[in-house]
C-alpha cells in the first residue's frame, strides 16, 4: 500500500481533547516533525479530523 507523510503545522493548544488524542494516536509529537504512515481507512479518518492542523504528502 501507499504511504503518506503527515506533518503538524499548527499547535494543539486550545484544541479539544479528542483532537489532541488524535494527534497522539497518529504519532505526532512536535511541530514540523513528519511521521510516515501506511494509508488505511482508519488513518485517513484520523487525518480528516485534524486536517486543519496538519499537511499530508504522498511518499
Amino acid at each position: 500500500m501507499a504511504n503518506i507523510k503527515i506533518t503538524q503545522i499548527k499547535s494543539t493548544i486550545d484544541r479539544s481533547k479528542k483532537q489532541k488524542a488524535t494527534m497522539i494516536a497518529l504519532g505526532i509529537k512536535k511541530l514540523h516533525n513528519p511521521v510516515v504512515k501506511e494509508v488505511s481507512p482508519q488513518i485517513m479518518g484520523m487525518v480528516a479530523k485534524v486536517m486543519h492542523l496538519v499537511t499530508v504528502e504522498e511518499c
